[in-house]
């Protein structure tokens, strides 16, 4: 596993904005264009959205974000691995940073949307491991035959 260091991060460095393009884009070609709902940076600027990048060195090795949806309830966004990062940890040490960080400020659970197909397994798989389970839509999420939501009680 690699040594990895998550901190707060404001999105003003090149290597996490480039993180950031290559996970919209992998959202834009692994999902129909309605379904995408990967944020931009500015978005991940915003007020209730805390965003975090994972370092291994100086490298950027992944980021993840969570965003504050109620007092008791919060939503995991941006989880992404660099792709030279994938297999060593990296997404793993950062799902546990934001479950912690979410049991932290008192979040009763946290919950996710996340797409259905090949390009999403891994992080089902990450999130399933940890005991996220599929629950009914939340926000303003629609769950049909490609979106789906899932959540776990702290």
């Amino acid at each position: 596993m690699a040594d990895v260091r998550i901190v707060e991060d404001d999105l003003s460095g090149e290597d996490i904005q480039a993180l950031v393009a290559l996970h919209l884009a992998g959202m834009h070609a692994s999902s129909p264009a309605c379904k995408v709902h990967a944020l931009p940076v500015a978005s991940l600027r915003a007020l209730g959205v805390t965003f975090y990048a994972a370092r291994v060195g100086d490298a950027v090795a992944g980021m993840g974000a969570i965003k504050q949806l109620d007092p008791k309830h919060g939503e995991l966004k941006s989880m992404r691995v660099a792709p030279e990062w994938l297999g060593q940890g990296v997404g793993e040490a950062m799902l546990l940073h934001l479950l912690a960080v979410a049991r932290a400020r008192g979040y009763a659970r946290v919950s996710l949307e996340t797409g259905r197909g090949p390009a999403f397994d891994p992080a089902l798989g990450l999130y399933r491991k940890h005991g996220f389970v599929s629950c009914d839509a939340f926000a303003d999420y629609v769950v049909d035959d490609f979106s789906q939501c899932l959540t776990l009680a702290l």
